[in-house]
């Protein structure tokens, strides 16, 4: 995220103040910033602002969160067996993959999570704690996703490509990089919504054409329809289920997992305590309170990080 830094420090000082005030954080920033680069940490400071608000609608409304992961889990089981990896991308607070995982019903499927915000992760930390279930969150970039090619069997979105209008082509193409067997896009379908639910998507700048930049990608598309639950009939949630028809091999579950991926340069990632270490280029990625940083914004030029360690 290439931004002037003294013009980022007053768009985080006035979406605060404006959020203290009651007012709309994310219009206030519209109003008072320049810039496309701005509207990206506009972005941030809104999600961590309003951390923890997920989890406090997961406890007000246990039956629709429920009814909701288990349409997904309904749509990703056919794709899973035991020892496969599972990812939710954009996955803010966890209250759905936690929801999804449980209804899996095996404890054998490893699951995974990134979302941009560390404050949303770290209360995503709590939330699986709390639900007793084991998934391993990271901070990371859909554009960008840290994590080799092939190494997750099944991905899968609920409404966070959702805000990406205009990027459909290279959010698509880097899931299914990373995607073994399927990606599960559950999002809003602008082309089967109704034309006041257009009329909203286009003013908030929501994805389109999933179904096509996925056939133009040379994807197929097993699955296309509106699901029957949505929270708000203005923003309808769909199914764009995407198979890739010749999966790569699969790795011997016995062997130690080796996807994580230096998110700016390729190469691999190994983890090591408190960073993230890329030996090949000599690039760093911290762990700030438990949460792994793997956005390339994060990453330090370190080859001398362990130098005088014994790997011992």
């Amino acid at each position: 995220m290439k931004t002037d830094v003294h013009e980022l420090g007053r768009v985080i000082a006035g979406m605060r103040r404006a959020y203290e005030l009651g007012d709309n954080a994310m219009a206030w920033a519209r109003a008072n910033s320049t810039g496309k680069d701005n509207s990206i940490a506009s972005t941030l400071v809104a999600y961590d602002l309003q951390a923890g608000s997920y989890v406090a609608n997961a406890r007000a409304n246990p039956n629709y969160i429920n009814a909701w992961c288990e349409r997904i889990s309904e749509l990703i089981k056919p794709y899973l067996e035991a020892g496969d990896r599972v990812l939710e991308v954009g996955v803010g607070e966890a209250t759905t993959l936690a929801g999804v995982i449980k209804e899996f019903n095996c404890s054998e499927i490893i699951s995974f999570g990134f979302d941009v915000s560390w404050s949303r992760i770290k209360v995503a930390q709590q939330w699986v704690e709390e639900s007793a279930i084991d998934a391993r969150l990271f901070v990371g970039d859909l554009f960008c996703i840290p994590l080799a090619d092939n190494s997750i069997d099944v991905i899968y979105t609920s409404h966070s490509l959702e805000p990406n209008g205009g990027q459909e082509v290279a959010a698509i193409k880097e899931l299914l990089r990373v995607a073994r067997k399927a990606v599960v896009l559950v999002e809003p379908i602008y082309e089967l919504a109704s034309e006041l639910a257009q009329k909203r998507m286009a003013e908030h700048g929501y994805v389109r054409g999933l179904k096509s930049v996925a056939e133009l990608l040379g994807a197929k598309v097993v699955e296309y329809r509106l699901l029957d639950i949505c929270s708000n009939p203005l923003n309808p949630s769909g199914v764009v289920l995407i198979a890739k028809p010749h999966p790569a091999p699969k790795t011997d579950i016995k062997l130690v997992w080796s996807g994580w991926q230096c998110p700016l340069t390729g190469t691999p990632l190994a983890e090591q305590g408190d960073i993230f270490y890329a030996e090949q280029v000599g690039i760093a990625y911290p762990v700030l309170r438990g949460v792994p940083l793997l956005r390339a914004e994060h990453g330090v030029v370190a080859s001398q990080i362990n130098v005088g360690i014994n790997p011992n």
